[in-house]
Formats: C-alpha cells, structure tokens, sequence
C-alpha cells in the first residue's frame, strides 16, 4: 500500500460502518492518507483495499490500543494532521431501567472514549503546533428527547467538554470543532445500541411504545452518513475558527426552535411531537 508524499493525514475512530465509514472514503477520494480505526480490523473488506489508508486497532475505552493505534499512523504517514472523534454507543430506554455496566460504558465509549483519544494525540500536535479535533457530538447534545437521558448526558458532555477545551488549544495552534448530525440513516440502533426497555419497571411500557414507534416513524427522513462526512471534512479543512457544523434539516429546525422557545413551550412541544 503506497503513501501519498506530503498529503495529510486523518486518524477517524468507529470507521467500520455509518459515519465513521463514509468519513473514511471520503478523505481517500480527497487524496488524505487514512487511519480508518475500528476494534476488529479483521472484519474489514473495502477500506484496507484502499490507497494511503491503514486499518489500526483502536478500542476508545482500551487506553494501550489508542496509544498503539496513533503510533502505528505516525509511523507509516509521517504525522497526524486532524483525528475525528466518531465511536459512539446510545443506550436508550428508562433510565431506572439502566445496569450500572450499562451506564458506565456509555460514558465510557461517548466521553472518557474522546478524552483518551484527544490526551493522548495532544503532545503530537503541541509539538507540530498544529492540528485539528473533531469531535462528533449529535443534535441531541443541546436538545433532549424522552427516553435518552443517558445518551443525551453524554453528548451534552461532550459540548461542554469541548467548547471550552476550544480555549486551551487555539493558543497552541490546535483547532477543535463539533459536528452536530440530527437523525441519520446508519445501523447504529441495530449495531451499537442498547434498550434498557425490558429491565424497567411496566410503569413505563405504554409510553415508552408510544414514543418508540414515533421515532421509528422519522427514518425514513433521516439524513444519510456521507452527508455527515462532508461536514466532517469541512470542518477539518476550512481553516476557520468555527466551532458547531449542524447537519441535518431536523438538527437544524429544532435547535433553533431550542433558542427561542421558553422551556415551558419547547417541553409542551416535545411532549406532543413524541407522547
């Protein structure tokens, strides 16, 4: 597999399907060199066919496999220019439902799993004193919908944690962005989902179904995951200092419809939209 000579080079995580997987095309055909990161590189069929791309193990939670994952890249390419931050797990459902290894791998996978990636990448590009963080939040890290209070604590985290690390690493010549998808057309709730719906207590069942069956109603408007990895790529590339890309005309409406409406109107109109 060759390397392109002076092309950049992007390290992306959870690149075996959906977004990650699309991102990972993306910057090929964009002439990038490509660490198309994933747990089981094994699995993998189309992208380790691909020029200037590797498939590194990572594991977010695995602390040695992220460390090995960005060495590896370094040595065959040279540097990293830009990492994308795109592993994610959703666990919906009650929230009393929830086990406490549930729980915890859902902070684990969608906050501690970014700050493991980005800690350890910082001393690369403090020392190329420049580099580009992307990190893919989701519309539901600034608004909620009922039945994803874990989720959402996750992605509301990663806002937070990222908005003000915007601060710390502009001075250093590091950007960092978040990417905002709405509703989107992978296999995420078939692959890396989890429902707490069966261990809940009944209280919760007839509402539950009703909401469940309206958000399976929204599929079929999601948007589709290359979309996202324009997003993706635009916000690596653009050179600005612009921190949210929102993708998705859901996203879009309903989080401006989230700055102007008072609580109480925006929680009477979920509360319509889903109950």
């Amino acid at each position: 597999m060759s390397t392109q000579q002076n092309a950049k080079t992007v390290l992306i995580t959870g690149s075996s399907t959906g977004i990650g997987r699309e991102t990972a095309l993306f910057f090929q055909k964009k002439g990038w060199n490509v660490a198309a990161s994933m747990r089981t590189p094994a699995k993998e069929k189309l992208l380790n066919t691909l020029e200037n791309t590797i498939i590194p193990k990572l594991d977010v939670t695995d602390a040695k496999s992220i460390k090995e994952a960005i060495a590896t890249t370094i040595s065959k390419f040279g540097k990293i220019d830009a990492i994308v931050n795109n592993a994610g797990y959703g666990l919906t459902g009650p929230f009393e439902g929830a086990s406490t290894e549930q729980i915890t791998k859902q902070y684990d996978t969608n906050v501690f799993g970014i700050m493991n990636v980005i800690r350890e990448i910082l001393p690369h590009f403090r020392s190329n004193k420049s580099g580009v963080i992307v990190n893919v939040a989701s519309m539901g890290g600034r608004i909620v919908f009922p039945y994803y209070s874990l989720y959402h604590g996750t992605k509301w985290a990663v806002e937070g944690f990222t908005e003000s690390l915007r601060f710390e690493l502009e001075p250093l010549g590091i950007r960092v962005k978040i990417v905002e998808p709405g509703a989107i057309k992978t296999d995420f709730y078939e692959r890396s989902n989890e429902s707490s719906i069966d261990s809940s207590p009944s209280d919760y069942k007839l509402l539950c179904e009703r909401a469940f069956k309206k958000y399976k109603s929204t599929e079929a408007g999601a948007t589709q995951p290359d979309k996202v990895a324009k997003a993706i790529y635009k916000a690596t590339t653009d050179g600005s200092k612009k921190l949210r890309y929102t993708i998705g005309p859901d996203a879009k409406s309903l989080l401006f419809l989230r700055n102007f409406l008072p609580d109480g109107a925006y929680a009477a109109m979920v509360r319509m939209a889903i109950f």
